[in-house]
């Protein structure tokens, strides 16, 4: 069975050289997997419908040994997906990602899906989720956001203290290796 793991960016990100995303690829190279890290479409204003339309219009086939990796703006889209794998893949880990709106002038609405998630599809769609988020996200996509959504989930969350966005061009966040990720990965 192939070994396929996504790396899905967030807003403002590209699939060339986003933060910790390269090191991740490497790592997981290195370990058999084939990479998908798409340019996801209008990265400095995505949308669900949009990006949803991209993914599943150019996305590797799905299997058992699947991993999905996202960050900030493309983790509810992950969470928008899984509602509708017809698969178990093996993991999504979720970094820093917001799950309601933010104070971000409406940018973050457009990620949300209208309706309340299907967390019983979600949770059957993946082994394992694990949601990552700090205390001190400078945009407000923090541990408040990601507890309950781990919650109801039955999803492993952890509190990556005093990391911010973990990668951030606007506050410094150079982020380039991702220890606690390699350490997470299903692999």
């Amino acid at each position: 069975m192939k070994k396929e793991a996504w790396l899905l960016h967030g807003t403002g990100g590209s699939n060339t050289d986003y933060f910790w995303f390269e090191d991740t690829k490497k790592y997981l190279e290195e370990r058999g997997y084939s990479i998908w890290w798409p340019l996801l479409p209008h990265t400095d204003k995505p949308n669900l419908i949009e990006t949803r339309n991209f993914i599943e219009a150019d996305m590797p086939s799905l299997n058992a040994e699947t991993v999905i990796v996202a960050h900030s703006s493309a983790c509810p889209v992950v969470l928008h997906l899984l509602q509708y794998f017809m698969i178990q893949i093996k993991q999504v880990v979720l970094v820093s990602g917001f799950y309601q709106s933010i104070d971000d002038e409406g940018f973050s609405q457009l990620m949300l899906q209208d309706k309340e998630y299907d967390w019983d599809a979600i949770k059957a769609a993946a082994k394992e989720i694990i949601l990552i988020n700090s205390d001190n996200d400078p945009w407000g996509c923090d541990d408040v956001q990601a507890r309950p959504v781990a919650e109801k989930l039955g999803a492993k969350f952890i509190l990556a203290e005093g990391q911010g966005h973990m990668g951030s061009g606007s506050f410094n966040q150079a982020y380039r290796e991702f220890p606690l990720l390699k350490g997470l990965l299903a692999i």
